[in-house]
């Protein structure tokens, strides 16, 4: 039984998941509230669940890039329960969450989530036995500079606002997600984790860090 978190920007996500089925999803925008949201929206979903803490077996918990505030909480809460109830833990990259959604093809997928100041956080994928698998490091890039790097039909997807779609609809070179699968769902990171679970990789809980991302610097790689 997994209970997975992303609170790596303003959308947050709580998930149940036993492999099989998920049992509770929950999905929202927190206007800067996630302290006070998370912790009651994991006890919620576990009761909906039926299930309790000493039901699970492992812990997922998105790893950024993000901000500071939402990653610091969310890694907070997840390794309290880990250490409480002895608990492994698997981090999962942020970008590597919104990129599961989107059908797998031949074209290169750019994931994005938005880095303050104009800026968008890039991670690049392309399909590796049938799966989106990351490919160099993550740019931190303004949008001209964005479709300046897309040289060859590409998808993209992730936290794409309205004056984004607006500016690329028309774009030779570029295919936008639909906005239902934009939009991070923790199911995924419920997925990304249980493979790793499956396969017996999992984290150092104490050196499990967020990967912090700094408002119009430079992301490291």
């Amino acid at each position: 039984m997994l209970l997975g978190v992303d609170t790596s920007t303003q959308a947050v996500g709580v998930v149940i998941y036993d492999g099989s089925q998920v049992l509770c999803e929950e999905s929202w925008i927190s206007r800067r509230f996630h302290t006070v949201e998370l912790a009651k929206a994991v006890s919620e979903n576990l009761i909906r669940a039926g299930l309790s803490a000493n039901d699970l077996d492992f812990l997922g918990v998105a790893t950024g890039p993000g901000s500071f505030t939402g990653l610091r909480i969310g890694l907070a809460l997840v390794k309290g329960i880990a250490f409480t109830h002895q608990l492994p833990v698997i981090g999962v990259p942020t970008l590597d969450i919104t990129a599961r959604a989107v059908p797998p093809t031949d074209q290169k997928l750019a994931a994005v989530l938005q880095a303050g100041r104009n800026r968008l956080a890039v991670g690049w994928y392309q399909t590796v036995d049938g799966h989106w698998a990351p490919e160099g490091k993550i740019e931190n890039l303004s949008l001209e500079e964005l479709v300046t790097r897309i040289t060859k039909p590409c998808l993209l997807t992730g936290e794409l606002s309205r004056e984004i779609r607006q500016a690329l609809v028309d774009h030779e070179l570029i295919t936008l997600a639909d906005p239902t699968l934009a939009m991070r769902s923790p199911k995924y990171l419920a997925e990304l984790a249980w493979e790793r679970w499956r396969s017996g990789d999992v984290d150092d809980v104490l050196g499990l860090k967020p990967y912090y991302l700094h408002k119009g610097d430079p992301i490291p790689g």
